[in-house]
């Protein structure tokens, strides 16, 4: 019967729920229950099929040929607005390019024929998103430096940028590489340039005074998109930055670096306080290093950081000025039977989030994706293990430095689904309730997979599923802030992904 099912689920789609429900119900007695429970499984993995190819790919921005690759057109950040309207996206040659939310033309527009999921070309009659990013800007917003006190060269890469909130028709972005933070303000502007015309002399009616005086014109030419720096929070680290993090009063932000937290204002660029320090009088007695902070998205007051080892700690600082000492402490006990040489490395959080409402937080290290409840602390309410299957693998990922690669997270806009990426290019789309895992391949055919929940023969042989490109890896990731649409950067290239499926239902919930 299960067989039964199965060869339904390949030649009667619309069947599926119907064949499955008829099998549950048939088996009421206590001999039937491993097919009950066999049916629930199927259902659970008919929804994940389902949920996976609604789930098209929109759009690919940047894409370029191998061959012309550089490591400068590595995409380092992705991230939209507050509004979803732009997408920011930063790459390791310190440019930032912007692109616009357009609507497009079902009927006329070639980018109608869109791929599905998988790799099929959709027709016209097929609804898409209706939308996709144009291009709109681009600018440099770091170059490569060299600290002559430290003998030491700081790379351009954009390590983290964030969207201030917008209170005009301009738009401020904050970026930052390994020591710079800049707040750039973006605007679409007539363009100024002074022209020098040289107007005949002036001669005074008395015949004295300067007769040779003469001043530029300032002519305003066509209007343009203009990108301006307008703060450069420079010497505010000693090590490396790792985040960046705007605060909900819109005034503040915090920037982290491996052993401290800084507070600092959007107006004032040369002042900043200091409100974590980590740093011991003796660093051979160091343990630990900040690898992640975020603030809080309702209380200004209220932040967190995440450590290498693995916890999270949340600070308030109307408590105290220098929050060293932590008010919660968000850790999990480790599994003696898991405990390895490669514990500590794999245990470091690489990317911490809030959600929307604060309600919970979402931590990812190199094994695992971990949900938890900020009234909780003892456990997370849900551990997905993304990479399970290369634990056997660890002594390999160390030695080609895979095992430090860090993977970004992020809450949908409702908060009901996590994204975050592997590697062969895959992003895995998770519930927050429930057990729903889409596992998508970035890429313009894509194939995409769910991982269904069947019984299977147990096999000695495991290389099929621990066998993957390490060098296609999806790194960074960001959801729409209301939409069921999700950006994630591999390589060069940025997948546009989106769910019209859940639109109708967020849609439909709002009525």
């Amino acid at each position: 019967e299960t067989f039964l099912v199965l060869c339904s689920w390949f030649f009667e789609p619309a069947s599926w729920l119907l064949l499955a429900g008829d099998l549950a119900t048939q088996r009421s007695s206590s001999s039937g229950r491993q097919e009950i429970r066999a049916c629930k499984r199927l259902h659970i993995c008919i929804f994940q099929m389902t949920m996976t190819e609604n789930w098209k790919l929109v759009q690919t921005i940047g894409d370029k040929p191998v061959g012309s690759l550089t490591d400068g057109d590595v995409v380092s950040a992705v991230e939209f607005d507050e509004k979803g309207q732009y997408l920011a996206t930063g790459d390791r040659g310190g440019r930032v390019r912007i692109y616009e939310k357009a609507d497009v033309s079902q009927a006329s527009s070639p980018s109608s024929l869109r791929r599905t999921i998988t790799g099929a070309i959709s027709s016209h009659s097929e609804k898409g998103p209706g939308f996709e990013y144009k291009f709109w800007h681009e600018f440099q917003s770091h170059e490569a430096e060299f600290d002559y006190l430290k003998s030491l060269e700081i790379e351009e890469k954009i390590n983290c940028l964030r969207w201030c909130k917008s209170m005009n028709n301009s738009f401020m972005l904050l970026t930052t590489n390994d020591k710079t933070i800049k707040l750039w303000k973006v605007q679409d502007k007539k363009k100024h340039t002074p022209i020098a015309e040289f107007r005949p002399k002036v001669v005074p009616k008395n015949g004295k005074g300067a007769s040779s005086i003469q001043f530029p014109n300032l002519h305003a030419g066509s209007r343009g998109i203009v990108s301006t720096p307008k703060r450069v929070f420079a010497n505010g680290h000693a090590y490396h930055i790792n985040s960046i993090s705007l605060n909900s009063d819109c005034e503040t932000f915090i920037s982290a670096d491996d052993l401290r937290i800084n507070l600092w204002n959007l107006g004032i660029s040369d002042t900043s306080f200091n409100i974590v320090d980590i740093k011991p009088a003796n660093m051979e007695e160091l343990t630990e290093v900040i690898t992640a902070a975020s603030c809080h998205p309702e209380q200004c007051n209220v932040f967190l950081w995440s450590n290498s080892r693995g916890s999270i700690k949340l600070a308030d600082t109307r408590d105290r000025a220098l929050c060293d000492t932590h008010a919660k402490v968000f850790e999990e006990e480790d599994d003696p039977s898991r405990r390895s040489f490669f514990s500590e490395i794999i245990s470091s959080i690489a990317d911490v989030k809030f959600s929307r409402d604060g309600r919970h937080i979402l931590s990812r290290d190199y094994m695992c994706l971990k949900l938890w409840d900020v009234n909780m602390e003892s456990r997370p309410i849900r551990t997905i293990y993304v990479h399970e299957q290369l634990r056997s693998k660890l002594c390999d990922l160390y030695e080609n430095d895979a095992i430090f690669d860090k993977f970004q997270c992020s809450f949908s806009g409702d908060s009901k689904f996590l994204l975050t990426g592997s590697y062969h290019n895959y992003l895995h789309i998770y519930e927050r309730i429930g057990k729903g895992d889409v596992c998508i391949e970035a890429a313009k055919k894509p194939v995409s997979k769910s991982r269904l929940n069947l019984p299977r023969p147990k096999s000695k042989k495991q290389d099929e599923v621990t066998e993957m490109d390490l060098d296609k890896k999806v790194l960074h990731c960001a959801w729409h802030p209301s939409e069921p649409c999700v950006a994630v950067g591999a390589l060069n290239t940025v997948y546009v992904y989106h769910n019209a499926e859940i639109q109708k239902q967020m849609m439909g919930g709002s009525h």
